[in-house]
């Protein structure tokens, strides 16, 4: 048996993901238990009490890839700010759910092309909107 890591979510995160869960059916998104299932774990704090290391929603991160030593970035996003640049992950991605509320030194399974899996350590988290002082975003 894993142990799951902490994760740590802010109330605005948190509430702002619920209403979106809430208006998704099962069928619009096939992982909406396994979010719910993380919000429910979650350790929720204030935005102002959010650690500077955790991934937020639209925090941008910095992943090194285990095996190669390989360094990529991503920003969590909600699915209306998702666009083509390949810069961002939505929340909705398995992938997403997997980074919110983790933190520097967390290391996750990335899926990778041919059905195999990645370990990834987050690096940095670059940018996080409450440690800039932007808590309305």
């Amino acid at each position: 048996m894993t142990t799951q890591p902490r994760i740590i979510v802010s109330n605005q995160d948190a509430d702002r993901l619920e209403a979106l869960l809430d208006s998704l059916s099962d069928k619009d998104f096939p992982g909406k238990d396994v979010l719910l299932d993380e919000l429910d774990r979650a350790e929720n704090v204030d935005s102002k009490d959010i650690p500077p290391t955790v991934v937020t929603m639209n925090s941008t991160v910095r992943f090194k890839v285990a095996s190669s030593g390989e360094s990529f970035c991503k920003t969590l996003v909600y699915p209306k700010d998702m666009d083509n640049s390949g810069d961002k992950v939505s929340i909705l991605a398995p992938i997403g759910s997997a980074v919110l509320g983790l933190a520097e030194g967390d290391e996750i399974q990335w899926p990778a092309p041919g059905g195999k899996a990645l370990t990834v350590h987050i690096d940095e988290v670059i940018y996080q909107p409450e440690r800039a002082g932007e808590f309305h975003r």
